[in-house]
């Protein structure tokens, strides 16, 4: 695992999307794992930027979406798939067929899981897993207990979840309590996986997924098993790394 750290969350947006960007123009028609949440809300400005000014293009990119909550109403904000659009889909050239996401008001989760996998095997894997971190370890919506082994399926999201994703609805009950997600066998199947963490907050489960054990309890340890794994950090959320001089020397290897 290679860690970055950066001075501050717009230093951390302009290195995820380089990296991005850099994967495109090598390989226009790669597969990219993209998440929600706040963290990459500046990631996916500085590809929209690039977009419009430098012509980076996505018209062969194919992409899947991380996860999304089940039963919320399709045009609703807090829907994964309205976010994705919002906020990087509509803002660039990719082909609206090649946007994959969960549905999350599938007749039968089960099939919608099962065919999720498939089209991602189908697509030849996914290239780039970019992911952001809860502050209970989950990545997508792998909760603590997750099994490292997991697939595509349904869950049901922690109070801790709830309670951070509560400013994102203005009625408390209209939060889905179950959730669909790539499951973290899924994730570690990708070729490279790119975390972001921002803040102070997120410093001690940073520490536990890059210093602690790997765990099923902080599912985003089982990062440390990945060949090709990169944690791009802030100073607020790197501030806790026993290890951090040593990250931030650049010695250390992936």
């Amino acid at each position: 695992m290679r860690i970055i750290i950066e001075p501050d969350a717009a230093a951390v947006a302009v290195r995820a999307a380089t990296r991005v960007a850099d994967l495109i123009r090598r390989s226009p028609a790669c597969v990219l794992g993209l998440p929600t949440g706040t963290t990459p809300l500046a990631f996916y400005g500085e590809l929209v930027r690039r977009h419009r000014e430098e012509g980076l293009t996505f018209s062969r990119v194919v992409t899947f979406s991380l996860d999304e909550y089940i039963g919320l109403p399709r045009h609703h904000r807090a829907n994964f798939t309205a976010y994705m659009r919002r906020n990087l889909f509509d803002h660039v050239d990719i082909d609206p067929a090649n946007a994959r996401v969960l549905d999350g008001r599938a007749e039968d989760l089960l099939v919608a899981c099962e065919s999720y996998e498939a089209a991602i095997r189908e697509a030849g894997g996914i290239d780039l897993q970019i992911l952001g971190i809860g502050s209970n370890g989950h990545i997508g919506f792998n909760e603590p207990g997750s099994s490292l082994g997991s697939r595509t399926r349904v869950k049901t999201l922690t109070r801790e979840t709830l309670e951070a994703n509560a400013p994102s609805f203005e009625d408390p009950d209209e939060i889905p309590r179950l959730a669909i997600t790539m499951g973290v066998g899924t994730i570690l199947e990708a070729r490279s996986c790119l975390l972001l963490a921002l803040g102070e907050e997120k410093a001690l489960t940073i520490r536990d997924m890059i210093e602690g054990p790997i765990t099923a309890q902080v599912p985003a340890s089982a990062l440390q098993l990945h060949p090709d794994m990169i944690a791009i950090l802030d100073e607020g959320a790197a501030s806790r790394l026993l290890r951090r001089d040593y990250y931030s020397s650049g010695r250390h290897k992936s």
